[in-house]
């Protein structure tokens, strides 16, 4: 009887300490928050102009230092964290799009979503999926995708990159609040493979010859 009496305890404990667990697991920080907390504390004092143009995405974005220089008679602000994949950017809309009412969005992602081994269908869905969420709060926003880059230390990839690139393209000629920049072909040699003086050692990353030639596929598309 004492015995039963212990188990039932035993299990009592057991089952009251597993709420208090969950909630501690919950509490674990997502992927991206300590970059969008910094965002959020850089507008308390400075907050991006309403009616601007919002660059957001990966690391290229995120590395264009030079952004406002490259573009000063135009409100350009930079909100690009590395390493992010287009579902990054939806889930942090709320916070670092949709506050801002930009009244344009250049928007780079998708490299890291084929890196990590998602399709291009995948690529093209997501994409699709965050035209409808921002067009949903900001329905006169204007979004400029830039192609995914022929990067050397993807190159193995390249195939799913003209994929996912060509799905977008022909997606954004659907709809004029749409733009598509194409800055793929033009980081291309004449031996049709990428540029070899524009990179970084990495490979991956852009050199300022690189954001020197993107500032000027971009400029056109600003509006």
């Amino acid at each position: 009887m004492l015995m039963k009496l212990f188990i039932s305890l035993l299990l009592l404990t057991l089952a009251a300490s597993l709420p208090a667990q969950t909630a501690t697991n919950s509490t674990k920080a997502a992927p991206f928050e300590s970059e969008i907390k910094a965002f959020q504390r850089a507008d308390l004092t400075s907050r991006p102009p309403k009616n601007g143009i919002l660059f957001i995405g990966s690391s290229s974005i995120r590395f264009w230092s030079t952004l406002t220089q490259d573009f000063p008679t135009l409100p350009v602000y930079n909100r690009g964290f590395g390493g992010s994949q287009i579902s990054d950017s939806i889930h942090f809309a709320p916070r670092i799009i949709i506050p801002y009412a930009p009244r344009q969005i250049v928007f780079y992602a998708g490299g890291n979503d084929i890196n990590a081994g998602k399709t291009p269908e995948r690529v093209f869905g997501d994409f699709t999926n965050f035209v409808a969420i921002v067009h949903a709060a900001l329905p006169e926003t204007r979004i400029d995708y830039i192609s995914i880059a022929p990067n050397p230390a993807r190159w193995t990839q390249v195939a799913k990159v003209k994929a996912a690139n060509k799905a977008i393209e022909e997606f954004t000629k659907k709809n004029s609040r749409l733009g598509f920049i194409d800055v793929f072909s033009k980081m291309l040699g004449p031996d049709g493979q990428p540029l070899p003086d524009i990179y970084r050692d990495d490979k991956l990353h852009m050199n300022p010859k690189g954001y020197e030639l993107w500032k000027g596929i971009v400029a056109p598309h600003l509006k």
